[in-house]
């Protein structure tokens, strides 16, 4: 009776943005809905509706940050926890090395 109710995780996929632009104007095209687009390529609701949200915040429809500004604080959060880790490092190489001259 555990399994009962329990739907398995589906694995993650990616799609290119040709794939999901092609799915946004569906979507927009307004002669079925986002839940039917959404069935008839097997996708999640959740995830049509996040990509016509991102469409719209890239044509400058809606408020939020476009998709190169994501990408781009994407990798300067990147570039910090690199940096923050090379400090901790050198903090550390600077500690030993400070007990090794006395």
């Amino acid at each position: 009776m555990e399994s009962m109710g329990k739907k398995k995780p589906r694995p993650r996929r990616s799609f290119t943005p040709e794939f999901k632009a092609e799915i946004v104007e569906l979507s927009r095209r307004g002669d079925r809905s986002v839940g039917q687009v959404a069935k008839d390529f097997d996708l999640t609701e959740t995830a049509v509706r996040d990509w016509v949200k991102q469409a719209e915040v890239d044509a400058g429809e809606r408020d939020g940050l476009t998709s190169s500004e994501r990408e781009e604080l994407a990798a300067l959060r990147r570039e910090n926890r690199r940096l923050r880790e090379d400090v901790e490092i050198l903090k550390r190489a600077t500690a030993f090395f400070a007990k090794e001259t006395r």
